[in-house]
């Protein structure tokens, strides 16, 4: 649209030959067909057309009409007509339309007199207004409510005006009048926010008047207090602010939920004293409990947040209560929940906040929770960050947590595994429980990633002769016999450890696809793809045991590899525990077996695909380091890797621990810092609270934090001059970024002695912008000034440039005069913020990126390690 309007519909089957169709319902049709005309005459002039004729027409055959729905029509017609000539003078045919609307404002229905008093307020003539304000005036005395609500927002509307004070010069003693006995909550709501818009001063004397009975007002009247409240405050007019609070407080327990969060806000927005805002901080956590749309739980959410991060001392006391709100099935809102939770840990309520956990864990074991496996992850990283804070926690959740090892979640299942191996090396008590838990639930495991891991903490960590002979043993339980195939008479190869049918349902195609590690470098994975047995098997079963077998078949030879590497490390360490040689001789072949296996299996033309150089490689270098042995190996395969794991947490705490002291660097108490001492201050029958927000204001005041934050300075920097100062237009934009929106916020400034009329920013972009709304036209009167806001959404990450123009006309120039605006660069970095990620996030969110995990290479070179030497020499 090219200008402004306040009503908008939709029609595409109009057009200007409609023009003679319309004309002739309106001046030959009864009711019906006069309002079908009406109608579509509305419609197209809301589509763009003019229909000039129809005025008069209206004027004779549409005025004098009694139809309501006619009447409803034609001002809605005369709200969207072009009401000013091009000067920005009235239309000399409004004057027409005063009588017209003098007799709607004194008919006896209430409908008519009050649709009529709704057009008046988008009316903005004074000459069509002056006739009508002593019928507008009368009807703030009208028996109905419905007539007087509507009188008193067009009294306001009018009063309001450029010079509408000389219209109605006592509408302000007009209005508190009729509030002082009015019984009508929409009408003392609207002459309430005519005082508060109008003579700000008369509704604060009204509100202190009447303080003791704002509980007892409409929710609609306490909204509109509660807004007059922040506004007074804002204004740094802070003489009846203890009044104001008192005023809250009484409307914290009020019926209305709406009210009750706009009083949280305020309470807080008032006063920083702790009594406010644990009061706040409850009314949020009731809110929480009590209200069943998500969207509404994840605004509380919000806010609570906004309280932890400048009162976190008091949202400690609330931990509880917000834990609740798990109850909801939403996931996004259990996510914030555990994420404000896992903020406001301390020692004293840890244990009570992984207890709820841990119940938390156990009811998504029934199965019948929406998404209970997504939400049983979110609670195994939350318990973990909390044993890792707090390690005296660990032991009570480790031992439940490992019994999900084979949940069907491969993230889930993977999160549990990466907790057990970081609390298994930081808790040295829980090892020798943890490792025979992890023997006897091994066989559970099903996914890929997770029984790798599973793996390497039974070679790690199994150190005594019974651990690392369960070790082997299980190892060997969940490889089943050998070899893995056998040829029969007939040429067929078939698995030698099934005698019908196949433990895996489905075979992983094996794949060869760079993954990314922790340190950013690249390494092959085979089978990268990780599925879990669909097979449904009876646990105990001898198919249920077999979970290594099956992903070794189906074509995983990393996980073979990392089978190998630990059965050398548990044989390594048999020989130093177990005082017989032959007990660890034993030991070696069977492993020596198992390898030997693997090699043939990957070498045969069981697979589809063969075993990649890597993992052959992998599995070649244990079966040597078995046949020959020395000191310096055996160190690095027994001791050098759990140094490194060690070293690994040790980096990994140190950087969290300086993250948490660059965020903490404001100390909450300082050796010199003041206390408060509430008692050698004059309470005057003050309540806690107002004592305690008092002295908190007595502070600030001494030591100058009433005063504009550093925030306001720093403005001045993202200010852009946008024209120069010899221009007869000087514009500015203020630019604010905020993620992917953009808002300038231009000041115009009209430099000459003459009305500029249909003034009108033009605005273009350049890259990934997009220009939201066209800002409308203005008239800017002699050496005045207009603030213009323009919406730009941002669609990609590149550089864009905004330019475009100032369009005005001048009653002595006919044409338009166009002045040039200097361009405005908008940087990436202005939308760009820094974030955190963790490592097995960013692996997944790396994997997705396909064009960085496959590049077209065109070679003659047929070996892999030939074609990298290739690369690196040259």
């Amino acid at each position: 649209m090219e200008k402004p309007c306040s009503l908008l519909v939709h029609f595409d089957k109009g057009s200007a030959a409609m023009a003679n169709e319309i004309k002739a319902d309106l001046e030959g049709g009864d009711g019906p067909a006069k309002a079908d005309a009406m109608r579509r005459a509305i419609s197209l002039l809301l589509n763009g057309e003019t229909l000039p004729q129809l005025f008069i027409t209206i004027v004779r055959y549409v005025l004098p009409s009694e139809d309501h729905t006619v009447q409803k029509l034609l001002l809605l017609y005369l709200e969207i007509i072009d009401r000013r000539d091009p000067a920005g003078r009235a239309l000399p045919e409004m004057i027409l339309i005063c009588q017209n609307l003098r007799n709607n404002l004194q008919s006896p229905n209430e409908y008519i007199r009050g649709v009529t008093l709704r057009f008046l307020c988008r009316l903005s003539e004074p000459e069509v207004l002056e006739p009508l304000v002593p019928s507008v005036l009368e009807n703030l005395e009208h028996r109905h409510h419905f007539i007087r609500r509507h009188a008193v927002s067009a009294v306001s509307a009018i009063y309001r005006l450029p010079h509408g004070d000389q219209l109605i010069p006592d509408a302000p003693e007009l209005v508190e009048r009729l509030l002082a006995s009015e019984q009508d909550a929409s009408a003392r709501r609207n002459a309430f926010l005519m005082l508060c818009a109008c003579a700000q001063e008369r509704a604060v004397a009204y509100l202190l008047s009447n303080a003791d009975r704002v509980a007892e007002w409409p929710d609609l009247l306490q909204m509109a207090v509660l807004d007059l409240i922040r506004k007074v405050c804002r204004s740094q007019n802070r003489a009846n602010k203890g009044r104001y609070i008192t005023i809250i407080t009484s409307l914290l327990s009020a019926p209305s939920t709406a009210v009750v969060y706009e009083c949280a806000g305020a309470l807080v927005s008032l006063s920083s004293a702790p009594t406010a805002v644990r009061a706040a901080a409850n009314t949020y956590c009731q809110l929480l409990s009590s209200q069943s749309d998500n969207n509404v739980k994840l605004i509380l959410l919000d806010r609570l947040n906004e309280l932890r991060t400048t009162h976190r001392d008091v949202m400690v006391g609330v931990v509880m209560d917000v834990l609740r709100a798990l109850a909801s099935p939403n996931l996004d809102v259990k996510k914030k929940v555990l994420d404000l939770v896992l903020d406001l840990l301390t020692p004293r309520n840890v244990e009570e906040v992984v207890l709820y956990l841990k119940k938390e864990v156990v009811k998504t074991q029934a199965g019948d929770l929406e998404k209970g496996a997504e939400y049983r992850q979110m609670l195994v990283q939350a318990i973990h960050a909390c044993a890792v804070e707090y390690p005296e926690v660990a032991g009570s959740v480790v031992h439940l947590l490992m019994d999900f090892l084979g949940d069907t979640n491969v993230a889930a299942a993977v999160d549990v595994v990466l907790f057990v191996r970081e609390i298994i090396e930081t808790n040295p008590k829980l090892r020798v429980s943890m490792i025979q838990r992890l023997i006897d639930t091994f066989y559970q495991i099903r996914a890929s990633r997770v029984c790798s891991c599973a793996l390497w903490i039974l070679g790690e960590y199994s150190l005594s002769q019974s651990e690392v002979e369960s070790a082997i043993a299980t190892i060997k339980q969940c490889l089943g016999d050998l070899p893995f195939y056998t040829v029969s008479d007939e040429g067929e190869i078939n698995d030698s450890a099934k005698p019908a049918q196949p433990v895996v349902n489905s075979v992983t195609v094996s794949s060869r696809r760079p993954v990314v590690l922790a340190d950013g470098t690249y390494a092959t994975q085979s089978a990268a793809t990780e599925t879990i047995s669909t097979a449904s098997v009876a646990p105990g079963s001898l198919a249920s045991t077999l979970n290594l077998r099956s992903l070794i078949l189906s074509g995983d030879f990393f996980l073979a590899a990392v089978v190998a590497c630990t059965l050398t490390k548990l044989v390594l360490r048999l020989e130093e525990v177990q005082p017989s040689k032959v007990e660890s001789n034993k030991a070696c072949t069977g492993a020596l077996l198992i390898m030997t296996s693997i090699l043939q299996l990957g070498q045969s033309s069981y697979l589809p695909h063969p075993i990649d150089n890597d993992s052959y490689d992998r599995i070649v270098l244990c079966v040597r380091l078995l046949c020959n042995t020395g000191d310096d190996v055996r160190k690095i395969w027994l001791q050098s890797c759990r140094q490194s794991f060690a070293k690994m947490l040790a980096e990994k705490q140190f950087r969290e621990t300086e993250e948490m002291k660059a965020k903490a660097q404001i100390s909450h108490a300082q050796p010199d810092d003041l206390i408060d001492f509430y008692h050698l201050k004059s309470r005057r029958g003050m309540s806690q609270l107002e004592l305690e927000d008092e002295v908190h204001d007595d502070l600030k005041a001494a030591t100058g934090g009433f005063t504009k934050d550093a925030d306001d300075a720093n403005k001045l920097n993202r200010i852009l001059q946008l024209t120069g100062f010899s221009d007869p237009v000087y514009a500015e934009a203020f630019v604010t970024v905020h993620h992917y929106d953009i808002v300038l916020d231009v000041t115009v400034i009209n430099r000459t002695k003459e009305t500029l009329q249909n003034l009108c920013l033009e605005l273009a972009t350049m890259g990934d912008l997009k220009l939201v709304d066209r800002p409308q036209n203005y008239t800017l009167a002699p050496e005045t000034s207009k603030q213009i806001r323009a919406n730009i959404k941002v669609s990609s990450t590149e550089t864009g440039v905004i330019f475009g123009n100032i369009v005005y006309e001048t009653s002595n120039v006919m044409e338009r005069s166009v002045v040039v605006l200097n361009d405005i660069h908008i940087d990436i970095m202005d939308y760009i913020s820094p974030a955190t990620c963790a490592d097995v996030t960013f692996r997944n969110m790396w994997a997705e990126f396909e064009w960085e995990n496959k590049v077209a290479v065109n070679t003659v070179i047929q070996d892999e390690k030939e074609f990298l030497n290739h690369i690196i020499n040259n």
